[in-house]
């Protein structure tokens, strides 16, 4: 389990850097309990034929119609069907990880699981930042400074299967809109030329593979650039990316820890990212075939 020690040695290294790596953040037990309930939550999306949501919980999809076999790529806000995500995101040791960045009262903005399927194509992500993402700009104080993104590795990553690579300092250079043109905006579309990295500033000599075994965790921020290649090997790879903002900047997300203790979720949905969460809260399928160009 991470120590306090360990997590401000983390904490200076993504400061500086722009990302850091911890290994066995949780320990073999707590490991085998994420990948028995990760496999659950898969099982549960193959359910659906394609994209479904409600409230903040989804599953994307890729229907077997377009791609031969019915394959889940990612969940969000497992949370709301899972007893184990719920507390897992609000425990001991993601406040350990946090505390020095972040403070005491921290919010959850998102919630996800990315599967890499063996076969399944659109397993790949351009290099890009992730304050792409976060559209509302208004509701955040500092946006930059204020969140962290983390990504745990519930199988083993590997450059094989597509593990995670970012470029240490590249948050220094400010948003630089990598990927922003290419493929219509699309980062699970196409791959990230050395060229496009150079024309922004980017040495792609000095791209770091994060390679990681279940229960090591990365952290990067939101000017971080990052992407990952397709995953062409026959393991899965599952990989849990929570993204944390200091409370007292945010006016979006779910309480995870106020003064120091663990907030369970309420009884309704708040708004994180999901901007129509309001408009159709109800269970619903989502026809939007982003892929259809190079399915």
């Amino acid at each position: 389990m991470i120590t306090e020690t360990v997590a401000r040695q983390a904490a200076e290294q993504y400061r500086e850097e722009g990302y850091a790596l911890i290994r066995q953040f949780i320990d073999g037990d707590e490991v085998a309990r994420l990948r028995a309930e990760t496999a659950r939550i898969y099982e549960a999306g193959m359910k659906h034929h394609a994209t479904w949501r409600h409230g903040n919980l989804a599953f994307e999809v890729l229907p077997e119609a377009d791609f031969g076999a019915r394959y889940v790529i990612q969940a969000y806000w497992m949370a709301w069907m899972s007893e184990y995500f719920e507390r897992f995101r609000r425990s001991q040791a993601f406040l350990t990880l946090l505390r020095p960045i972040l403070g005491d009262s921290i919010k959850q903005v998102a919630q996800q699981i990315h599967w890499k399927p063996p076969g399944a194509g659109m397993t790949g992500y351009r290099f890009h930042q992730d304050l792409r993402f976060r559209a509302a700009r208004d509701a955040y104080r500092d946006i930059t400074g204020s969140t962290v993104n983390s990504g745990l590795a519930i199988d083993p990553s590997t450059r094989e299967n597509g593990c995670l690579q970012v470029i240490p300092g590249s948050h220094k250079l400010g948003y630089v809109g990598l990927s922003d043109d290419s493929e219509g905006g699309q980062i699970m579309k196409g791959l990230t030329a050395e060229q496009e990295l150079r024309s922004k500033g980017l040495d792609p000599d000095r791209i770091v593979w994060l390679e990681q075994e279940p229960g090591d965790i990365a952290l990067w921020g939101l000017l971080t650039v990052h992407g990952s290649l397709p995953n062409s090997s026959h393991q899965d790879r599952a990989f849990a990316i929570s993204s944390y903002v200091r409370a007292e900047n945010s006016d979006r997300g779910e309480w995870a820890f106020r003064d120091g203790q663990s907030v369970p979720l309420g009884p309704e949905p708040q708004l994180c990212k999901y901007e129509a969460l309001h408009e159709r809260p109800e269970p619903h399928y989502v026809d939007d075939k982003w892929y259809a160009d190079t399915a």
